[in-house]
C-alpha cells in the first residue's frame, strides 16, 4: 500500500502540473498563438527526452509510438485549443471532464477491466465537482466546441488505454517512450501550427522562460509521471486523478490571479478532490497482463489535462 501510495501521488503530479498552464500562458507567453504553444511544449521537449535516452523505436514501435503520439499530443492539443477558443473555460473544462467515463468504456473494450458502479459513480462525481468549480451560470454552448472538446477527451481516453494495452518494449525505460509519444506528437502539430497561425512571433526573455517551464516541467517530466502510473496503476485509477488539474487551475487564478473562489467552488472542490481519491480503491481489476511487447505510454488532459489550458472563469477570446 505504501508503494501505491507513492505511484499515485507521483502520478497525481502531472494533472497538478497540467492545472498551472493557464496561468503560466496568460503571464508569460505571447498572446493568441495556441497552437505554436502546443508545439513548443510538445517537440521540444521530445527531443530533448530522444537526446538523453538515445532510443528510437524498432519494428511495430515506429507505427505504435507513432499512434499514441498523435492520440495524447497531436490530435489531442489542437481539439484542445479549438474547444478553449470557443467555449468559455468552465464549459471547455466540463467538457473534459467526461474523459474518466470515455476511458471506462474504452478500458472494458479493449482491457478486459470491468467496471464496478463505484466505479462509475467516481467518475460522474468528479465531473459534477469539477462542473461546481469551473461553470457559470448562462455560459454558452457552441456545438463545435463542444465536439472539438469531447473529441479531444476521447483522443486522450484512447491512448491512455492504448498506452496500457500495449505496454512498453524490452528493455525501453519511461524516458525514451515519452520522448517517442512528444516528438511523434509534436511534428503532428507542426505543420497544423505555421498553416493556421503563420510564421513564430519574435519571443521575449519571459516567453522564453515561460516555453522552457512548459517544455521541461509541464510536458517532458509530467508526462513521464503520468505515463508511469497508467502502466503502474492501470488506466481508470490514473485518469481519475483528472479533477486535480482544474482544482489546481481553480486555487491558482484565485492566489495568483484575483479571481473569485466562493462556496460553491470549495464544495466542488471538495466533492472532485474526494471523487479522485475514491477512484484510486474503486478502480476496475484488469485480467492478468500478456507478456509484453507492446507500450508504456499522453495530454494533454480525460486524460484530464483538459483544464490545463482553460481558463477557470472564461477563456480569452
Amino acid at each position: 500500500m505504501p508503494r501505491k501510495a507513492a505511484t499515485v501521488a507521483l502520478t497525481a503530479l502531472a494533472p497538478i502540473s497540467w492545472g498551472s498552464t493557464y496561468f503560466v500562458t496568460t503571464e508569460f507567453l505571447p498572446a493568441d498563438r495556441p497552437l505554436f504553444t502546443g508545439l513548443m511544449r510538445a517537440l521540444p521537449a521530445g527531443l530533448l527526452l530522444l537526446a538523453l535516452t538515445r532510443k528510437l523505436p524498432r519494428g511495430a514501435w515506429w507505427w505504435k509510438s507513432a499512434a499514441l503520439g498523435a492520440l495524447n499530443i497531436g490530435a489531442f492539443f489542437p481539439l484542445l485549443f479549438l474547444a478553449a477558443y470557443r467555449l468559455p473555460g468552465g464549459v471547455a473544462a466540463v467538457v473534459g471532464s467526461v474523459g474518466p467515463l470515455f476511458v471506462v468504456g474504452l478500458a472494458a473494450l479493449l482491457l478486459g477491466e470491468k467496471p464496478a458502479v463505484r466505479t462509475l459513480l467516481t467518475a460522474v462525481a468528479a465531473a459534477f465537482g469539477v462542473s461546481l468549480v469551473v461553470l457559470k451560470a448562462g455560459a454558452a454552448f457552441d456545438p463545435l466546441g463542444v465536439g472539438a472538446g469531447l473529441l479531444s477527451s476521447l483522443s486522450m481516453s484512447a491512448g491512455v488505454v492504448l498506452t496500457k494495452r500495449w505496454g512498453r518494449p524490452e528493455g525501453v525505460g519511461a524516458l525514451a517512450m515519452t520522448g517517442w509519444q512528444l516528438t511523434a506528437g509534436g511534428l503532428v502539430i507542426l505543420p497544423i501550427a505555421f498553416l493556421a497561425e503563420g510564421a513564430p512571433p519574435a519571443l521575449t526573455g519571459t516567453n522564453l522562460a515561460g516555453y522552457a517551464y512548459l517544455a521541461l516541467g509541464n510536458t517532458a517530466v509530467s508526462y513521464v509521471l503520468w505515463f508511469r502510473g497508467i502502466e503502474r496503476l492501470g488506466a481508470s485509477s490514473a485518469t481519475l486523478l483528472g479533477p486535480l488539474s482544474p482544482i489546481t487551475a481553480a486555487v491558482i487564478g484565485w492566489a495568483a490571479l484575483g479571481q473569485a473562489l466562493g462556496p460553491v467552488q470549495v464544495i466542488g472542490m471538495v466533492i472532485a478532490f474526494g471523487a479522485t481519491l475514491m477512484g484510486q480503491t474503486a478502480a476496475a481489476k484488469p485480467k492478468p497482463a500478456r507478456p509484453a511487447s507492446g507500450s508504456f505510454s499522453s495530454t494533454e488532459k480525460n486524460g484530464q489535462e483538459v483544464s490545463m489550458d482553460l481558463e477557470v472563469s472564461g477563456v480569452r477570446r
